[in-house]
């Protein structure tokens, strides 16, 4: 007869789940949700499209949110009763149906314990996503195209709205570099740990010997910021460059000069987004992208100088913060978090949740 005895991992997810409650407000969501239910209701909502877009997204994250904190208290609930009838049933599928179903409650209960941990002062924002192509020639720019896909099914196995702003083609294969959005409640809270530089090995299909290869992209994250937060930009600290868009398109596409290339004279910084039809939409576009780099830029001096008169040096995120090995043997491996998985087409394919969780705590983790 099988007994099954899970009383001690339910008290403890009870516990952690009676923690998470008081940091989220559970209260001010609920307001949020009304709020954004006014909004949502408004019969002259859609005569702006990109801010209805933006509340309907918002609305529906949040209600998502409150749903599924609602739901784990009942679920816990359940567990139990569902462990009894398991007991009481003494069979194997009982027993493998409650083994699941705790199983399913510890990585609800986990996701939304990482959530906790996301208190940045720009953490709740949507971010904006660069790759850019490192060392390794074709196979870099291989990758680079790979690292994009992959965060693209990432996004959208979670019902993320992405938008692609800019991508620069390689002559032979892959992007020399990528830009996107992804336009979701803490967004950029979740995708700064993935910034650094990734690494590749793998058997090349870009050379003839077949020989083992070794490349490199680099990955940027900022968080996109609202027009009221941006930094002033003067338009004589800018140059803008116009030219016809790149690679595959439609009608509107390569055939007049409607891409943007922005540049930021006093720091060298330079947007480019061809994405959309016109040279409006892309400069407004670059625009916004630009103001948020140079806000986090700013931000970023401003902590560089708090901690140089603190006298303070932390661990640094920089290079090759995670190898993916398809050759000799199959492995992608965080190297700040020991964090690794034996599938690198899963991870290839989106799968990069234990990935970002396990950044996201043990960049919270405090240093000795």
């Amino acid at each position: 007869m099988i007994e099954l005895d899970f009383s001690e991992q339910i008290a403890a997810l009870r516990a952690t789940f009676d923690d998470i409650r008081s940091v989220i407000d559970i209260d001010r969501l609920r307001l949020d949700i009304a709020e954004l239910n006014d909004e949502a209701g408004a019969p002259d909502l859609w005569n702006d499209s990109e801010h209805a877009q933006k509340v309907t997204s918002d609305l529906s994250h949040r209600q998502s949110e409150l749903k599924r904190i609602e739901s784990i208290e009942s679920r816990l609930d359940d567990l139990e009763v569902l462990v009894e009838l398991a007991n009481a049933e003494g069979d194997q599928e009982s027993a493998d149906e409650a083994t699941a179903e705790l199983e399913s409650v510890k990585k609800v209960l986990g996701d939304l314990e990482v959530q906790t941990l996301l208190n940045g002062e720009f953490d709740p924002n949507p971010a904006v996503i660069t790759i850019r192509a490192g060392a390794g020639g074709v196979d870099a720019a291989d990758f680079a195209e790979m690292l994009l896909r992959m965060y693209l099914r990432w996004a959208e196995q979670h019902n993320y709205t992405t938008n692609v702003l800019d991508v620069s083609y390689a002559e032979e294969a892959g992007i020399k570099s990528a830009t996107f959005e992804v336009n979701a409640p803490y967004a950029f809270g979740t995708l700064s740990v993935e910034a650094g530089t990734h690494r590749l090995v793998r058997m090349s299909p870009f050379n003839s010997a077949g020989k083992r290869q070794t490349s490199f992209a680099a990955v940027e994250v900022v968080p996109l910021i609202e027009q009221a937060e941006a930094v002033e930009i003067p338009d004589n600290d800018i140059r803008v460059d116009v030219f016809r868009s790149s690679g595959p398109g439609g009608q509107s596409v390569n055939t007049t000069d409607s891409a943007v290339r922005i540049t930021h004279l006093p720091t060298g910084l330079v947007v480019s987004c061809q994405n959309e039809k016109s040279q409006i939409q892309n400069r407004a576009a670059a625009m916004r992208v630009l103001a948020s780099r140079l806000l986090l830029l700013q931000r970023e001096q401003e902590a560089a100088t708090k901690k140089e008169f603190a006298g303070i040096i932390t661990a640094s995120w920089g290079d090759q913060m995670r190898s993916y090995v398809l050759a000799p043997y199959q492995m992608v491996k965080d190297l700040r978090t020991e964090y690794e998985v034996n599938n690198p087409s899963n991870v290839f394919d989106g799968d990069l949740d234990g990935f970002i969780a396990a950044g996201i705590r043990w960049r919270k983790t405090p240093t000795e």
